[in-house]
């Protein structure tokens, strides 16, 4: 009993580690699944029966988290560049030097590149695709395309109602958790768009959006300093647009994907 008893423990205690690696990551998980389930609105036909093969039924939302959960796993590691792409306020992404293990632009890249590629197999579409759900919500988060200098925002410290945090976590979890809704209530009660705010939040390239996004990040860097107290003020400042960005990342991730699958 003692044997069993002891090896419990170190199960949960490894659950809560690698669950303590993951919980806080890009969007958190209410995020993604709401790009998710607003991309699944947006899918043509054709599309979504490509994507449910895939897929084996499951949905956008289902699979939105993935590329966050195999983090712990060290076969996984060379895939966490992936997920962001950090450069100087003053200068852009074409002019940088890159980073040798990638970036979010090129993982997208990539994804769509494999997803396209009749000679690929299906295990590599299936898991490109999960990458690419993920991603595209990711391009929307303002701080995955951040500074480097204080790893896009994780060592930017602030408090979030008197707890200590920093602003990385804030803008991934703190301010959508606090909405207190589920993802597919936040979906559901998506801005109402007219026919011209979609087309315009449909047009443009993955580097494009990933300019939005980048002078998002550079509004929060003007607004917020190390050690503020960000409460309701903070929240009614910035909600809304972290509404947008979700809605934003589910149809510009519908609009990959059908592109991709027809």
């Amino acid at each position: 009993m003692t044997v069993m008893r002891n090896t419990l423990l170190l199960w949960i205690c490894l659950f809560g580690f690698s669950f303590a690696l993951t919980a806080n990551d890009d969007w958190g998980k209410t995020g993604h699944r709401v790009t998710g389930e607003i991309a699944e609105a947006h899918l043509t036909a054709k599309a979504k029966r490509a994507i449910d093969k895939l897929l084996n039924g499951g949905s956008l939302a289902l699979i939105s988290n993935y590329a966050d959960e195999i983090k712990s796993d060290t076969i996984y590691r060379k895939y966490s560049p992936w997920h962001y792409v950090n450069f100087p306020f003053d200068k852009t992404y074409e002019t940088h030097p890159k980073s040798e293990k990638g970036d979010i632009i090129v993982a997208i890249n990539t994804c769509i590149s494999v997803l396209k590629d009749d000679s690929s197999d299906r295990a590599d579409k299936v898991f490109h695709l999960k990458m690419l759900v993920h991603l595209i919500g990711d391009l929307h988060q303002p701080l995955h395309i951040g500074l480097a200098e204080d790893r896009g925002g994780n060592d930017f410290k602030v408090q979030w109602f008197d707890e200590e945090t920093n602003l990385h976590v804030v803008w991934d979890t703190e301010l959508i958790e606090s909405y207190k809704m589920s993802y597919s209530e936040m979906a559901s009660n998506r801005t109402k768009l007219s026919d011209a705010q979609l087309e315009y939040i449909q047009s443009g390239t993955v580097i494009d959006w990933m300019n939005e996004s980048r002078e998002l990040c550079k509004n929060i860097y003007s607004t917020t300093k190390a050690g503020d107290n960000l409460s309701y003020r903070y929240m009614y400042a910035y909600m809304d647009i972290v509404r947008s960005q979700l809605q934003k990342g589910g149809i510009r991730l519908a609009v990959v994907l059908n592109d991709i699958f027809g």
